[in-house]
């Protein structure tokens, strides 16, 4: 689930200037904002699209994203990208904002549009084991979630709840200048609903109107065999409760698995480093390897050289999404013993003695000795 560039969603340089931002930001709007396109992806991309625009159109974040990526967002208690504040706001409010509120007469029902709720990122940490087998994980998650005792509306009932007579019911208000250059109009959110359209005339006890309590709750994730680390999780509606009727975000799980002892991973393939003594590399036979599905038996050859790598076929990861299994790679170490019994250093001078060197390296070094 990795994160593109926020320059590549926006399509735009990474010298682009604010203005090219916001032009940018605009016409993705028009072309995927849920509001006005017709593409079942509109939600998900506009998501990724408003991210990509908070970040880079803040120029503390953008200076933060240019230097370490969407690792940047490690201040926010995880890595994989920044906080993406969740509700995006309705077509017109974009379209009105980058103009400068001069199209103030909408009279489209903004501020009673219902909202879906934030996404949540979390990280979480597995073993190496977990990752290759999956595994099950209870987590905290708190946000903000849905009163239970008015059900989101706010009010202690829905007769509680009435149109904002300053704003009609649109959550926003128009106010007319006058100057030499002529009549302007500048829209902005009503003070008196917060741009809701809404006034409650007797509030929730539980929730004191906001519709919305911060709660904590633990739910239990299910990890895939074969995730890798960095990779991530997307649950679809676990994150906060909308406003207005809207839907709950997501949650993001970003996952951090642990080094293992003796095994790396590349890929769906593991590595191994084996230590051998001379006598087994020279001599051969079967040894015992570990692996994540238990000991195999390995057959190696008389006169195994160091860094020989041996494959042990679907030893590997299996994959999450396929019936891929990779393999594990058996590379050899030779040990070099550094206390020797009496005995030992005897089996050694008499080997010396003898033509150890039958490889042509060693002819090669001998002729340049003799010039």
């Amino acid at each position: 689930m990795a994160k593109r560039d926020y320059y590549e969603v926006l399509g735009i340089k990474k010298d682009a200037t604010q203005d090219e931002i916001k032009k940018a930001y605009r016409e993705m709007a028009k072309k995927y904002h849920p509001d006005v396109s017709k593409d079942p992806d509109a939600t998900e991309k506009f998501k990724e699209i408003q991210e990509a625009y908070e970040v880079l159109s803040d120029s503390q974040k953008r200076a933060q994203y240019d230097q370490f990526g969407h690792a940047g967002a490690a201040n926010q208690g995880f890595s994989g990208g920044y906080t993406y504040s969740g509700g995006f706001p309705s077509f017109d409010d974009i379209i009105n904002e980058m103009f400068g509120g001069i199209f103030g007469g909408s009279r489209s029902n903004r501020g009673s549009k219902a909202r879906v709720g934030a996404d949540i990122r979390k990280s979480i940490s597995i073993t190496f084991e977990e990752a290759a087998f999956g595994t099950e994980k209870n987590i905290a998650i708190t946000k903000l979630d849905n009163c239970k005792k008015c059900n989101g509306l706010g009010a202690e009932s829905s007769k509680d709840i009435k149109t904002c007579p300053q704003c009609n019911g649109s959550g926003r208000v128009v106010t007319t200048q006058s100057s030499f250059f002529g009549t302007f109009q500048t829209e902005t959110t009503c003070p008196n609903c917060g741009g809701t359209g809404k006034v409650i005339t007797k509030k929730c006890s539980e929730c004191n109107g906001a519709g919305r309590v911060r709660t904590t709750s633990t739910i239990n994730v299910k990890i895939p065999a074969g995730i890798d680390d960095g990779q991530g999780l997307r649950l679809s509606g676990y994150g906060e409760a909308g406003t207005n009727g809207g839907g709950y975000g997501d949650l993001y799980l970003y996952v951090s698995v642990g080094k293992h002892e003796i095994f790396t991973r590349d890929g769906l393939d593991i590595l191994l480093e084996m230590p051998l003594t001379f006598s087994q590399a020279a001599l051969g036979g079967e040894i015992e390897v570990p692996t994540i599905y238990g000991a195999v038996n390995l057959k190696v050859p008389a006169g195994t050289q160091a860094g020989t790598t041996f494959r042990i076929r679907d030893k590997g990861i299996k994959s999450g999404r396929s019936s891929k299994i990779g393999d594990q790679y058996v590379t050899v170490k030779l040990i070099t013993p550094t206390k020797l019994t009496s005995e030992q250093k005897d089996l050694f001078r008499k080997l010396s003695k003898t033509d150890e060197s039958n490889d042509t390296i060693f002819d090669k070094i001998r002729k340049w000795f003799k010039k």
